[in-house]
């Protein structure tokens, strides 16, 4: 069961656990009377929230062509879950879980671009390598102030995907602030059906693979140890693992792809509140290989590449390059509901193998490297500075 929620479906067991534990506490600021047992809030607070749903019915001025029961009562859920203030812990109604679910599969309608919020700001985590957001130039840490003609700062997480999201081939403008700017940038994008492709090697000269990986989902474990074996067979000194502007993705993936890197031993820790919550996760034996390896990070990588980065270095199987790392270091679970609506909610934060703390917190690389990815890897200084270290490691091999 435990699997399954590694890999973002709740068990029923835990599921129940945690539904009843909600239903039987109450949201008053006393112990709760037999008669108010199993209700989600207190009959007072319930009365007053028939008393709001009345007035609303009775007294808007649009008030006969209300939102409906669905639309009122999604709304509440929201509100109840974003009362938590925690971003990632959140509810989602049934047609944006299925979108979700598709997206974790390596396809979906979009601009391909990651977003995260800090403070009630949407920031871009990073855009996705080859799609409409990438090509436009949106980098990390830009924040999305406006989707059209929407104003978005503040707005629910949710909400702004819906606004990015849709049909291949619309249009959607965009506009952010970043850092160092003075004005607002303006984007015009293209949606465009995106079809995320995790891993891709190329060998660099001197005979080392620099691997970028994008993303972690069901499919990036075998797709980056393909990219590891056409590296073996080319007789690579080195790896170079690109996880910068990573967003990351399932916890499962994470450590399918440190398993290729580390024979056996711990992957990462999770503390929560829940006991079934606390885990240790470790590497599989026998899959890994046996090159050396420098994992390149920056502001763009979040979560299982946190994961990765964090234990590779812990374990001194990797040398980390580049920035100091996003810092989004805690564990979502997916909560099914009855009506096919879902809520993902935090249950545990990570800590990697020495005992670091991931969330808010970030990674801090072992050779720090300003600069920004660049296609022309020849420009790219921690690329290059990632080189170096491969051939001072392998020199004389």
């Amino acid at each position: 069961m435990w699997k399954r929620m590694r890999d973002m479906v709740c068990g029923v067991v835990l599921g129940a656990l945690v539904v009843t534990g909600i239903l039987a506490a109450n949201a008053g600021d006393g112990t709760p009377t037999d008669g108010s047992r199993g209700l989600p809030f207190s009959p007072q607070n319930l009365m007053i929230l028939k008393q709001a749903r009345s007035i609303l019915e009775l007294y808007h001025v649009d008030g006969d062509k209300g939102p409906g029961e669905k639309k009122l009562f999604y709304g509440a859920m929201k509100g109840v879950v974003g009362a938590t203030g925690d971003p990632y812990t959140r509810f989602v109604e049934p047609e944006q879980l299925k979108e979700e679910s598709i997206e974790m599969e390596g396809q979906y309608g979009g601009l391909g671009i990651y977003i995260g919020q800090k403070d009630r700001k949407t920031l871009v985590i990073s855009p996705i390598e080859g799609t409409p957001a990438d090509r436009a130039g949106l980098k990390p840490m830009d924040e999305i102030v406006k989707v059209g003609d929407k104003v978005i700062v503040g707005m629910d997480q949710n909400e702004v995907v819906k606004m990015l999201r849709g049909p291949a081939k619309t249009k959607v403008r965009i506009w952010v602030r970043r850092n160092g700017k003075d004005q607002l940038l303006k984007f015009d994008l293209v949606r465009e059906v995106v079809r995320i492709k995790s891993a891709r090697m190329e060998m660099l000269p001197g005979g080392y693979a620099y691997i970028r990986l994008v993303h972690f989902n069901q499919k990036s474990g075998a797709e980056l140890q393909e990219a590891i074996r056409t590296a073996e067979s080319k007789n690579a000194k080195g790896i170079l693992l690109d996880l910068r502007n990573n967003p990351g993705g399932l916890l499962n993936a994470a450590v399918d792809v440190a398993s290729l890197f580390l024979d056996g031993g711990l992957v990462v820790g999770m503390k929560g509140r829940v006991e079934k919550a606390n885990d240790t996760l470790y590497a599989d034996s026998g899959k890994n290989t046996r090159l050396p390896a420098v994992v390149l990070i920056n502001e763009g990588s979040a979560s299982a590449s946190e994961i990765v980065a964090g234990a590779l270095q812990d374990r001194k199987r990797a040398v980390l390059v580049g920035k100091k790392s996003f810092g989004k270091g805690s564990v979502q679970t997916l909560f099914n509901l009855p009506d096919g609506a879902g809520m993902y909610v935090t249950i545990a934060r990570y800590y990697t193998p020495s005992g670091k703390v991931i969330d808010h917190v970030g990674l801090v690389p072992d050779v720090k490297v300003e600069g920004e990815p660049q296609r022309d890897l020849k420009k790219d200084k921690q690329v290059q500075k990632g080189l170096a270290i491969l051939k001072a490691k392998t020199k004389g091999s």
